[in-house]
């Protein structure tokens, strides 16, 4: 039986949010939060692979896919005021209990979600969500400079917003085999939503502010150690934004945490959709 996903908005501090919905809410919920540069889009396959079993929410954040994209000026775009958005879309949708599915920016998001309403949270699942300073790679060297210096860095930093960038994020990693399983389609989506008058604007400033998710480590880490949520990882071995040195690392508060390193890259879902899909419903049929 093939399981619908509906596709609704709902307004949060008067501005659109747009979300995928699938299965019955009786079910339990699992919230899903996409990373750069995508969109809730990203969960379309996973959603109908579980919506049999799982009610499954997954919203685009301010500035992204189908949700509102005021300019900067005009709303606070940080990490902070895109989880303060995220939390009202769940509470507006009545859900007091859910596990989190966590990837990219999906997951500084959701882990202060976690850490602030752990009562709420039933369980985590991170696919290159990263939490501890293992994780991050080469690739954010500009990055961090960029966030120390803007003017100096920003030339270098609007090429990964560019096509060619947003392509590499989906296919790097990929082994051959798999590589004709990632639809093109991906890359284009995203890539025409980062063309939006302003968007690219918008991508600067929360890639400035993406350091200050790193003040948040040690909560994060706290809240793992003290709380011991149930965690699964699953998680792009060649992953080159953020590195398998990133899963490893939730085991030192997390021992009991299930790892999986997936011959993948960063959009694991992508090549390893079923694979992923199985392995949770494994993990969460035995919580």
């Amino acid at each position: 039986m093939t399981t619908a996903v509906h596709h609704r908005t709902v307004k949060i501090q008067d501005l659109d949010v747009f979300y995928r919905e699938a299965g019955d809410p009786a079910n339990p919920t699992i919230v899903l939060l996409h990373g750069f540069p995508t969109s809730s889009a990203m969960f379309r396959n996973l959603m109908r692979d579980l919506g049999d079993s799982y009610h499954l929410i997954a919203p685009d954040h301010i500035g992204f896919g189908r949700s509102a994209m005021p300019q900067v000026g005009e709303f606070d775009y940080s990490f902070e005021k895109l989880t303060e958005i995220t939390q009202e879309l769940l509470d507006t949708l009545g859900l007091d209990t859910f596990a989190l599915y966590i990837q990219d920016y999906g997951a500084p998001i959701g882990l202060r979600i976690a850490s602030r309403n752990p009562e709420r949270v039933t369980a985590i699942i991170s696919q290159s969500g990263n939490a501890y300073l293992e994780g991050f790679t080469p690739f954010w060297d500009v990055l961090f400079a960029h966030a120390k210096d803007r003017a100096a860095n920003e030339a270098e930093v609007r090429k990964l917003l560019e096509a060619d960038a947003t392509k590499w994020q989906y296919l790097h990693g990929v082994p051959e085999d798999r590589k004709s399983l990632v639809s093109p389609d991906t890359w284009t989506l995203d890539q025409a939503y980062l063309d939006r008058p302003g968007n690219k604007e918008i991508q600067l400033q929360l890639f400035w502010d993406y350091q200050f998710n790193l003040d948040g480590y040690p909560a994060f880490q706290k809240y793992f150690a003290e709380h011991r949520p149930p965690v699964l990882i699953a998680w792009g071995e060649h992953d080159e934004i953020f590195g398998p040195d990133g899963a490893r690392a939730y085991l030192r508060d997390l021992p009991d945490a299930e790892l999986h390193l997936l011959d993948a890259g960063h959009f694991a879902l992508e090549t390893h959709g079923p694979e992923i899909a199985a392995l949770i419903r494994e993990f969460l049929g035995k919580l």
